[in-house]
């Protein structure tokens, strides 16, 4: 996981990242495959995606619904 510091700037870090999987979660909860075909774009590959969703997910900013097998928006 890649965190600002001396050698890695913000835009280089997974901070960066939060914004673009919570504007697709805000529309709409769903599948962690469905969510990464949305923004493969905007990552490096599946290890920054993991990443991204491990931090959101410790910081209580989304959840996982077991039953519906979805990825929700936390408010």
């Amino acid at each position: 996981m890649l965190l600002p510091n001396k050698l890695f700037s913000y835009n280089e870090s997974v901070l960066c990242k939060f914004p673009v999987i919570l504007k697709e979660l805000k529309k709409k909860p769903m599948g962690v495959h469905d969510l990464y075909q949305k923004v493969i774009n905007n990552l490096s590959g599946v290890n920054e995606y993991i990443d991204v969703l491990d931090c959101l997910y410790a910081l209580h900013k989304i959840e996982y619904d077991e039953k519906e097998e979805v990825l929700r928006y936390v408010i």
